[in-house]
């Protein structure tokens, strides 16, 4: 089953926010793609900032042009939630 999200929304420091429609949702930092090869286009932060979701494909895009794999976003989404989940929280921590 591929996962499409229903929601995208640009946020700073070129990073996106997802919602999928099982609920899921989450924070993805793609700064570190701008600058190479068709993500150059991002360097106008005001081009990044026109996220939206493909209706025909369903995936993340800029244009024509740039297009993210919804799957391997959803994907990223997960191991997002399950790493901090698992992550002790420093607040809490003991010697």
């Amino acid at each position: 089953m591929i996962h499409h999200p229903v929601e995208v929304k640009a946020l700073e420091s070129y990073k996106i926010w997802l919602k999928y429609p099982d609920n899921r949702e989450g924070v993805i930092d793609l700064s570190h793609l701008i600058g190479s090869g068709v993500f150059k286009a991002w360097e106008n932060e005001l081009f990044f900032k026109k996220v939206y979701i493909n209706p025909e494909t369903g995936a993340v895009a800029w244009d024509e042009t740039i297009e993210l794999c919804p799957e391997t976003l959803y994907i990223k989404i997960i191991e997002n939630i399950h790493t901090s989940v698992n992550e002790p929280d420093s607040e809490y921590a003991a010697n």
